[in-house]
């Protein structure tokens, strides 16, 4: 049987984030992945794309990685939100903040490529993939995996079991954690266009009646959308031609962007919000979305996740200089603790949003448009909500300020 100091289950972007920012620190590591890595690398027109918020690129660039990412990075200067059918907006400026940029939009794949090679790396970690975790059992001593490897069961052992393994969390199910749930009744719609006119690295919110509309900048000057609809309407979205889907879109959207001229692939994915009410347990720790999925409103899921392996990473590399046991309770709980705010706050914001932009009553229109318009002339409120959508409010890890750990 293996022993481990720290095993992480599920390889993705969060997972392997976690494996590179521990690195280096003296610990043994393992990742339980059940998916082996695929994943296109050649760049094309349907490239899926992540918002990448600048705390996130800090994250990134500590932990040496964002040198990989940056090349094919669009930087986002402004931020636009507006409500169809009211006149109120607000904008948000990279020169309000003394920045060069308040966000980057990368290409999935680019992720996936750059943090796919750091759970490849056999001096850093030991990859269990593609494995199944069959089965865990945690008490005082430790946690114990049965992990099922090509139909053959194997046993390892882990001071600190991290659940790194998505919205549908096998170790949340195995382990009965419960989990505040909310169905939007919505699905998210995802594609790239290309509009007539440049998009000047501007990203744009718009809230309409059946949710909110994001349009992100991203290269040959692509637009990645992200575009809420109503879940008995998602099938015939889905089923119109090229034409008529960027006619509906158009609709939505308006013509800031001149006519969306190009379509690429669409799909679609069911909308929840989903919490994990125990964050934490004696040996165990969740973060990414298997601690909290959100609505895409804002695009603060995955930020929220990478500031979730920027504090554990933190509470786990000081407890090992301390010679403590990373995986007791109580080193485990200044990682709860100190992300409960932000959780709190960032899922407050993105479930408000949400359903408040879809009230339908004419007042509620007008108090929408109205708290934009004054949104957008009181500085010190658009900053706090600057700071709080680029993950800089509350108190910051080391490498969400760039620094090492």
């Amino acid at each position: 049987m293996k022993s481990y100091d720290v095993l992480i289950v599920g390889g993705g972007m969060v997972g392997a984030s976690l494996v590179q920012a521990l690195a280096g620190q003296g610990l043994r590591i393992a990742v339980i992945e059940s998916v082996p890595s695929g994943a296109r690398t050649e760049p094309g027109y349907d490239d899926r794309a992540l918002a990448l918020a600048h705390g996130t690129r800090k994250i990134f660039r500590a932990l040496g990685l964002w040198d990989a990412l940056a090349g094919e990075a669009t930087p986002i200067h402004r931020i636009h939100v507006s409500d169809r059918g009211h006149c109120g907006f607000t904008r948000m400026d990279r020169s309000e903040e003394g920045l060069d940029a308040l966000g980057f939009v990368v290409p999935a794949r680019v992720i996936t490529r750059v943090l796919g090679a750091v759970i490849q790396q056999p001096d850093a970690v030991d990859l269990f993939c593609p494995a199944v975790l069959s089965a865990l059992d945690i008490d005082a001593a430790g946690a114990l995996a049965r992990v099922s490897i090509d139909s053959v069961e194997q046993e390892i052992s882990a001071r600190l079991v991290v659940a790194a393994d998505g919205a549908g969390s096998s170790i949340r199910d195995q382990l009965g954690i419960p989990v505040k749930t909310r169905d939007y009744g919505q699905v998210a719609v995802v594609t790239n266009i290309t509009p007539q006119l440049a998009h000047n690295n501007i990203a744009y919110e718009r809230f309409t009646e059946t949710g909110p509309l994001a349009l992100l900048p991203m290269s040959e000057q692509r637009c990645a959308v992200v575009w809420t609809v109503d879940e008995q309407d998602s099938d015939a979205v889905l089923a119109l031609s090229d034409a008529e889907f960027l006619a509906r879109l158009q609709d939505r959207f308006g013509y800031r962007l001149g006519r969306l001229e190009r379509v690429g692939r669409r799909q679609a994915w069911s909308l929840r919000l989903v919490e994990a009410q125990e964050p934490v347990r004696p040996r165990l720790a969740l973060v990414g979305n298997a601690a909290h999925t959100l609505h895409p409103i804002a695009g603060q899921g995955f930020n929220l996740g990478m500031r979730d392996v920027a504090v554990l990473a933190e509470v786990i590399v000081d407890a090992v200089r301390a010679g403590r046991d990373p995986g007791e309770l109580a080193v485990l709980s200044r990682y709860g603790n100190w992300r409960q705010g932000d959780h709190r706050r960032v899922t407050a914001f993105t479930d408000g949003m949400a359903r408040m932009f879809t009230l339908p009553l004419p007042a509620f229109g007008m108090l929408r448009s109205a708290g934009m318009v004054a949104l957008d002339l009181l500085p010190p409120a658009k900053r706090l909500l600057t700071r709080l959508t680029m993950g800089r409010g509350g108190r910051v890890p080391r490498l969400a300020r760039g620094l090492p750990l």
